[in-house]
């Protein structure tokens, strides 16, 4: 049995620690470092869920979640910090987690936002920190995380995960190639799946949430030397894994961190694409790049998931109790029964993908 050798708290670090300081490539002067950091989290679904629990766990002194959805029971599954009262209660994500953290360290900053990060916001919400972790479930906001780092000097570490696969890769702007370097600009509207199309097994998020939260630990204590800066892929269930050298992917004429033009921080890429429509309790979605998949595709991808009804000119899925996304062959969606743009966008990177 290991001996603790501190008493309730030795030169300024709280005893809660003890374990880790006794790990010696952070140690005490690691852990100071630790508790002095700033960590901004985008997105709190499953992956930004574990990634919080690591951060504040671990001492890290400040840290900010940002998320625009609430929790609902199809979430337990596999988000951890939520419960069967907050999908009852609809709270939002942020909310929930905020405060099962600050129950599990009360020395910690933590600081919820349910917001949507956009191109007016973020880099507000994510310029003052010293690294952004990735959380979200699509690519746009992805590569609006990409410009902030870029045009900021942030490193961010993306992470994604569906069905039994993850991927996740360390960014340092101005050292290693960035999103945009590996893909010139997001996929297009419904040819990627998501967890509620594809759906997802527990066991990989803590897969991919727990490498970004150790590659964080070693950005922020310092360990620069021991980051691991291949791009991570892992298939859990067909016990699969890949580290890929992506330093040659590294692009002289990169938009991003080449030629410094910040496309989807520049512009707000949902001003000319998402609208409430007056008087119709419905939002319209067109997206800038329109997903080109004939109706019949939407309709096996969804059936499996509600109600769909279809004819040569929509279809149109239930996607909740008063709830209707009808899908037109240009790629533009209608989300009907609400005229909130932020609960809209949330179904249509749920069902569709963004």
């Amino acid at each position: 049995m290991d001996t603790f050798l501190y008493t309730e708290q030795e030169n300024g670090v709280d005893a809660r620690y003890s374990r880790q300081v006794l790990f010696s490539p952070i140690g005490l002067e690691g852990q100071r470092k630790l508790i002095g950091s700033r960590v901004a989290i985008v997105g709190m679904g499953a992956l930004g869920t574990v990634l919080a629990n690591h951060m504040v766990r671990a001492g890290v002194g400040y840290v900010r979640l940002i998320d625009r959805d609430f929790v609902e029971a199809s979430n337990l599954q596999r988000q951890m910090l939520y419960d069967e009262e907050d999908a009852a209660t609809m709270t939002p994500k942020a909310i929930a987690a905020a405060k099962r953290l600050q129950l599990v360290n009360s020395l910690v900053t933590v600081e919820p936002h349910v917001m949507d990060l956009n191109a007016t916001n973020a880099e507000n919400l994510l310029g003052d920190v010293d690294l952004i972790l990735d959380g979200t479930d699509n690519f746009s906001v992805r590569f609006l995380i990409n410009d902030v780092s870029i045009k900021l000097g942030i490193p961010w570490i993306y992470g994604g995960a569906v069905a039994s696969r993850g991927v996740s890769l360390t960014i340092l702007p101005g050292q290693t190639p960035c999103l945009r370097c590996l893909f010139t600009q997001a996929p297009a509207a419904g040819t990627t799946e998501t967890c509620d199309t594809a759906g997802v097994i527990g066991g990989i998020i803590h897969v991919v949430a727990s490498f970004q939260a150790t590659e964080a630990l070693k950005l922020l204590v310092g360990a620069t030397e021991q980051l691991n800066l291949r791009m991570q892929q892992w298939d859990l269930w067909f016990n699969q894994h890949s580290a890929i050298n992506v330093t040659s992917a590294l692009k002289a004429d990169c938009p991003a961190c080449a030629s410094k033009q910040y496309d989807y921080l520049e512009t707000d890429m949902d001003s000319d694409t998402i609208q409430s429509l007056c008087g119709r309790n419905s939002v319209q979605i067109h997206p800038v790049v329109p997903a080109a998949k004939p109706l019949e595709y939407w309709e096996e991808r969804l059936r499996p998931l509600g109600s769909v009804e279809r004819n040569r000119f929509l279809l149109k899925f239930q996607a909740g109790p008063d709830l209707y996304m009808v899908i037109f062959p240009d790629g533009r969606v209608l989300v009907q029964g609400t005229d909130d743009l932020i609960q809209a966008k949330s179904l249509y990177s749920r069902y569709i993908g963004m």
